[in-house]
């Protein structure tokens, strides 16, 4: 599967603690092989590897894990000690209430704390001020990381029932839908993640030399690579592959590869925030993104391999996708990996 892409709203997101702090933002983004002037540009969009890379520039060169945005600074290890805690715990529910009690043991808290009722289970986020988060990317973050995290540690993704913000929707609340996949609320009385409380008692099922490998690239990863396995969306890009020259599967053969009906299907992917025309356009893009970085195919070869029969209709397309056009998209992706400072 082709790497997702993350949109250039959370590239400039990421940096706006570095921003206050009047960091060299610019050589950060270069060392993650970013192009300044491209990533500025509406509607750009970065790949994974590039904005995993541009998180550990920003945590290394600022030493905080909370990129300059948090009520404290959060010294780097902080994250993988909590890791290595957590793994002692047998269940989720055990997991989540030592993470939580770890987080708490350190003046202005920035975490998340387990609530239960009866079949619902919350994750709300405790954050003490002062924080500097123009663009809710501190918020984000956390919610993601905690969620990711413990889903990785159970082997399965939790899924979740809704999100609830207690900010209104930001320009970028559209973002949303990709990342929690379930209803969302703005303006609600807190911010939580809502889910079954069925997989409390899920055990953990990690070991410390996984934990290892883990460490090696989180919690960048877990921004970055986001773990759709559990949800239609992800089962649906798995099944479509990455190969659009070729007739696309259309969707009553997804649904029966799924064990679900037309109907049901098309009901999930509601609540899921999207739709399997969505899906399949989203893939497209990704893809032509990821064949455009690596510059190993003309534009052309592009356009056929992402399922367009005339370059003139992926031209338009792609413009529409990122506001730049195929052949501009990679002289500002080729300038960045080129440059001296960009990250090997």
């Amino acid at each position: 599967m082709a790497n997702l892409t993350v949109s250039g709203h959370f590239v400039l997101a990421a940096l706006s603690g570095a921003e206050h702090q009047r960091l060299d933002t610019d050589t950060m983004l270069r060392r993650a092989g970013i192009s300044p002037e491209l990533i500025r540009s509406p509607g750009a969009r970065v790949s994974s590897t590039q904005f995993t890379r541009l998180m550990q520039v920003i945590w290394k060169d600022m030493a905080d894990e909370f990129m300059g945005m948090g009520p404290r600074r959060c010294r780097p290890g902080t994250f993988a000690t909590m890791c290595a805690l957590i793994l002692e715990h047998s269940t989720l529910e055990n997991a989540l209430e030592r993470a939580e009690h770890f987080s708490r043991l350190f003046d202005r808290t920035a975490c998340m704390g387990l609530e239960r009722d009866q079949d619902r289970a919350s994750l709300v986020l405790h954050l003490d001020l002062p924080v500097h988060d123009p663009h809710f990317f501190l918020h984000e973050s956390i919610l993601v990381i905690w969620h990711r995290l413990f889903s990785w540690l159970i082997g399965q993704a939790i899924s979740l029932d809704e999100a609830r913000f207690d900010y209104p929707a930001p320009p970028h609340a559209d973002e949303y839908r990709h990342i929690f996949h379930c209803p969302l609320t703005f303006d609600a009385d807190r911010t939580e993640l809502v889910f079954d409380a069925r997989f409390l008692s899920a055990p953990i099922i990690r070991d410390r030399p996984e934990m290892r490998r883990f460490l090696k690239t989180s919690p960048a990863d877990l921004l970055a690579r986001p773990d759709e396995g559990n949800s239609y969306t992800g089962r649906i890009r798995a099944l479509i592959g990455r190969d659009f020259s070729r007739a696309l599967p259309d969707f009553e053969w997804i649904a029966s590869e799924l064990h679900v009906s037309p109907q049901t299907l098309r009901r999930r992917l509601r609540q899921e925030n999207t739709s399997f025309q969505e899906i399949k356009d989203l893939l497209r893009r990704d893809l032509a993104i990821y064949h455009l970085g690596r510059g190993e195919r003309s534009i052309n070869e592009i356009a056929h391999l992402v399922g367009f029969t005339e370059p003139s209709t992926f031209h338009r397309a792609f413009k529409k996708w990122t506001g730049m056009t195929p052949g501009a998209w990679r002289d500002g992706d080729a300038s960045a990996a080129s440059g001296p400072t960009a990250a090997p």
